[in-house]
């Protein structure tokens, strides 16, 4: 018997985990405008993938998913040699964002546990290794990374990630991990629960949380970002925020109710405190000044609210019309070179 509330962890069957060792790895990779740093970075993923090959017998696949890059990423992709793993290369009909891109690469893994990596190279791909590790030898479904510190980071900025994630997290459940990133790895049950998910806002670190399962943090040290710059600046960085908060949490309409209860409160006693002082004191009621503040303050607090739920009535517009995520303009697939030569000798038998 397990104390009511808490999960019951079982040891799952050996012949499970080699049954999912045996379907293999594929690692999803979005990309936009990653073109000088991409060739690097595939060269890093074929020596992961050929110890997982050595120490572990694993096949991998690599899925690289342009997201409508204006540079040359998608040239430089369809060069990419599949040595030591299969490589998919899928471009977009336009830039529908980076979580639209995750969901493309999910559902065109063909492999078994599906592992998540940046093209910009600051994951990195040495603890690819440890991630299959966990999966494997400790039946981890969900292993996913965290930034050990933010030391380098603005005290601005710390501090608005802390306020995002206690305001994402107020209430929920489950809680998603602080600092949590897309950097990450899902046994073959997780990701076929993840692609069961309808949902057409997808906000991929909430989802990877909700389907549960075994799930293991790992921290480290984000990479130096060796080409090109990032392209998350603030606008960008403040709309994953809001679409994060607004698909995974309730948090600002609650938020609504509290600053409204607030407000009535503080009413209710100012007036108390005027009809006092007019009937004890004779004192004249403040005119134009307070009653302009006070219609000032209102009013800025109803627009905040109202468009706080126009968020929410926005993301039910677009889950009520259905439309696709993502439209793919070419896909193309190279098998390893390996297996090639392999076919080419089954068939000249």
């Amino acid at each position: 018997m397990t104390p009511e509330g808490e999960p019951k962890i079982t040891s799952l069957p050996r012949d499970r985990h080699s049954a999912d060792a045996a379907q293999g790895l594929s690692i999803v990779v979005p990309l936009y405008n990653e073109a000088a740093a991409l060739e690097c970075l595939h060269a890093r993923l074929i020596e992961a993938a050929q110890r997982l090959a050595a120490t572990r017998a694993l096949a991998c696949e690599v899925i690289y998913i342009d997201d409508g890059s204006r540079d040359g990423t998608l040239a430089i992709a369809r060069e990419l040699p599949a040595t030591a793993l299969d490589v998919q290369v899928i471009s977009l009909s336009r830039n529908f964002g980076k979580e639209a891109a995750l969901l493309a690469g999910l559902d065109h893994a063909r492999r078994g546990a599906v592992l998540f990596i940046d093209g910009d190279g600051q994951h990195p791909t040495s603890l690819i290794e440890t991630l299959v590790g966990h999966w494997l030898d400790e039946e981890c479904d969900v292993v996913y990374t965290a930034k050990a510190n933010r030391a380098n980071e603005s005290l601005i900025r710390r501090a608005a990630v802390k306020a995002f994630y206690v305001l994402l997290n107020w209430g929920a459940r489950p809680k998603i991990p602080e600092d949590a990133g897309d950097f990450r790895l899902l046994s073959p049950r997780a990701a076929n629960a993840l692609r069961q998910l309808p949902e057409r806002n997808r906000f991929f670190k909430g989802l990877s949380s909700w389907i549960g399962f075994r799930q293991m943090r790992i921290d480290y040290e984000p990479e130096a970002r060796a080409e090109g710059r990032s392209t998350w600046n603030l606008r960008r960085l403040i709309g994953l925020s809001i679409d994060g908060v607004t698909g995974f949490s309730v948090a600002p309409l609650r938020l609504a109710i509290v600053m409204g209860t607030v407000l009535a409160l503080v009413a209710f006693f100012y007036g108390l405190q005027i009809v006092y002082e007019t009937l004890v004191y004779g004192t004249a009621v403040p005119g134009y000044p307070s009653l302009f503040v006070g219609v000032m303050v209102l009013g800025g607090v109803q627009l905040i609210m109202i468009g706080v739920v126009g968020e929410y009535i926005g993301k039910i517009l677009e889950e009520i019309k259905g439309r696709p995520v993502y439209f793919i303009a070419e896909h193309e697939v190279k098998l390893n070179d390996a297996v090639k030569k392999s076919d080419a000798r089954t068939a000249a038998e």
